[in-house]
This record gives C-alpha cells, structure tokens and sequence, in this order.
C-alpha cells in the first residue's frame, strides 16, 4: 500500500468559530504511521473515523467518543487485516486566535486486528493529540489533528508499540445553547434637590382641622368630626339610635329595637322562649322544649337496614346537624334511645335497638362530640307510636330518639 501524504489547505478568514453548541460530530479521514515492528506494508495505511463529541457550558473539558476503521491493510510477508480502533478522550479547548480554535486531548482505546491479526494483539492504549478547527460557517469548520497511540505488547520483546495518526475532516456543531441576555448595570442617577422651608399649621388633636379653626380641640382620636372639628353623631349599627345613647352597640343589622338600642323582645317560634334565650329559633310550632327554646325529645329520623345496626346513607346529614349542636351548646348532653317495631322476639329487639343507639352515640363522637355529653340505651318495641299491624306503623316505630339534658 503507497504512502499518502495529506497536506490540506488552511482557509483563513474573518467568520466566527461556533462555541454555543452542545454537540459536534466530525467524519474524518487520514494516514497512520505505525511502527515498524507491526510488520506492516509501507510501515501505514489510510484511515477513516468518526468523532463526537459532547460540549459542556461550564467547562473547557469536554468528553470525546471516537471510532476509527482501515480495511484491508497490508503485511509487509502476506496477507492484510482489518484494524478497528475505539477511544474515549477529554477534549480541551483553548481560547479562540482569530478563527481558528485550537484543542488538545487524551484518553484511553482499545485496539483489535480482525482477520489476521499475525503478530499483532488486541489491547488497550494510551493516546494524546493535538489539533485545530477552522470556520466555514456558523456550525461547519476544517478539523485538523495529530494522535499519537501507545499499545503495551508482550508480542514484540515486551516493548509497546506506536502509531500516530494524522487526520483531517469537518466537524459539524448542532444543538444550539440559549444564549444568556447581557446584565445592564443601571446607571446611578443623582438628582439635587432644592430644599424649602414650609411652615405647616398645626393640628393638635389630629382630626384634619387645624387649631385656629378647631371649636373642638380635644377630640379623641380616630373620631369622625364636622368643618368645626367638633365630633359628628354616630350611629354605627345603624339602628336608628345614636352611639350615645345606644346601650346595645352592635345590635345586628335589621333588627327591631327600642329607644336604648336593643332588641325588641320576640319569640318568632312561638315557642315561648323569647329570641334572645331561644337556642333553637325554629323550632317547629307545637313541639315541647325546654328553658331554652330547644325540643326535650326529639326523633332524628334515622334508619337502618333490615336487621341491620349500620346507619344509612340518607341519614348523615340528621347526624351531622345533631353533631353540630352538641358541640356548639356543650351544657346539654343527649340520651340516645332506640326503639323497634314488633316482628320478631321481645328479648332481640331489645338487643337490637340497644345495639343501634350505640351505632348512633359512636357516630356522633366521630363527629366530634364529646363522649360525656352522650348515653344510649334500647327500649325494644316498648313505647310504640304507631300501630305494629300495618306497615306504615312499623317503619315509625323503628325510630332513634334524643333527650336533651341541660346541666
């Protein structure tokens, strides 16, 4: 195999070396220079290659992944064979002289020889190179550089073997970085400002009036006051009656008062409770309460399945509401009593009205009320409401009640 000797053209020139990408994938071709104890044709033969390389932002080191292949090279008795060659290199580059970048890098390869490897074995070597890359375009520049290897081999008296090879090809930079917008300083700018004297006439009690026309010098702060600086009458419940003379301040808005302010005496349940004791304002016409407006026993219209102790879906809501109450009005506890219709015996529809207030009272707890406000018990079919023989009257028997206690 004849000797070639690669003398490329260098194109120098103004444009720009790109150095915002993050890759480059150069195709390169050349000539090794092999030593010669290889016992190779000519002591070289032509190669071709492929170099990417992956750049870093933050660094001038960048990793390297090569691959080189000469077919068909030539012994210097017979035969040939083919050499592959991988390497993985960092890459440094230098800092850019006109448009030209010029690099250095180093790393570690293996080397194999396929069909005949003759005298030669695969092994790992050492490399180092030198180079420089030249601007076409923005992303496409002449690659120029120079590898020496070096293979440790027991083949050849124990000494390594050497090869350098000289490449030259175009490197090809794609995936743009986004560039960083330059930080403006902003310009510090010192304005002199003219000072005046500016007599301010005085306002002692700070009510926007000034003392040569405060009637009023006294008035407290933060109190609404008239041109004169004399307090403004206020009514700020808007009830008709002024603060002065209110003696319910904050009486609710729309509610009926009396020459002091305060409400008007109502029972709009007609429960006999007048609103302002009624803790249950409405409470349905007719129902028998308490000191305090709110029923003595109450059916809170929960139901169960069949033989079933699980409360129903339809009835959380009547647990939630009864919730509510009880942790809101804590001087009342409730005694939970469940009854049943009569199917069945007397001694299991006790057990199992027993078993369903208890359902209720640990409903309630998991709602929030305090464990000590609630009891339970089961009354079986006692205390009916209803006639058992149809039923209409069974399904009101099968009932949970609440006796509200006030302590």
């Amino acid at each position: 195999m004849k000797k070639l000797i690669l003398i490329p053209a260098l194109l120098l020139g103004s444009l720009a070396m790109a150095q915002d990408y993050n890759y480059e994938l150069s195709p390169m071709i050349g000539y090794n220079i092999a030593e010669g104890n290889l016992g190779l044709d000519n002591d070289g033969y032509l190669t071709g290659g492929l170099e990417f390389q992956v750049n870093s932002a933050d660094s001038k080191i960048s990793p390297e992944l090569s691959i080189y292949y000469a077919p068909n090279v030539d012994y210097s008795t017979t035969g040939s064979t083919d050499v592959i060659r991988g390497a993985f290199n960092g890459v440094y580059t230098f800092n850019k002289r006109s448009s030209v970048v010029p690099f250095a890098k180093a790393g570690l390869g293996l080397e194999t020889f396929t069909t005949n490897k003759a005298n030669n074995s695969d092994s790992l070597f050492l490399d180092a190179g030198v180079g420089a890359k030249v601007a076409f375009t923005d992303n496409l520049a002449l690659k120029l550089e120079a590898i020496y290897m070096l293979k440790p081999d027991s083949a050849h008296a124990g000494n390594a073997d050497s090869n350098l090879l000289t490449l030259v090809g175009l490197t090809y930079s794609f995936g743009a970085r986004a560039q960083k917008e330059p930080v403006i300083q902003p310009k510090e700018v010192v304005e002199e400002v003219a000072v005046a004297t500016v007599v301010v006439p005085l306002d002692s009690d700070n009510d926007g009036v000034i003392d040569a026309k405060d009637k009023c010098a006294n008035t407290p702060a933060n109190t609404p006051v008239d041109a004169d600086g004399c307090a403004i009458p206020q009514d700020n419940d808007n009830d008709g009656v002024l603060n002065a003379q209110d003696k319910c301040p904050n009486t609710p808005a729309d509610t009926k008062v009396d020459a002091n302010g305060c409400k008007v005496n109502l029972d709009t349940d007609n429960d006999g409770v007048l609103n302002a004791n009624d803790l249950c304002p409405n409470t349905p016409i007719g129902t028998k309460v308490n000191s305090d407006g709110c029923p003595a026993k109450i059916n809170l219209h929960i139901t169960f399945g069949n033989n079933s102790t699980k409360v129903s879906e339809a009835s959380q809501k009547e647990l939630d509401k009864y919730a509510t109450f009880l942790t809101t009005y804590t001087n009342y506890s409730a005694k939970i009593v469940g009854y049943t219709d009569s199917v069945g015996s007397a001694a299991y529809n006790k057990k199992l009205s027993q078993k369903r207030a208890d359902a209720v009272v640990k409903s309630l707890i998991e709602r929030g009320v305090n464990p000590s406000q609630l009891s339970a018990k089961g009354m079986g079919e006692a205390d009916a409401i209803a006639d058992n023989s149809t039923k209409e009257g069974r399904a009101k028997n099968r009932r949970i009640e609440a006796e509200l206690i006030r302590h």
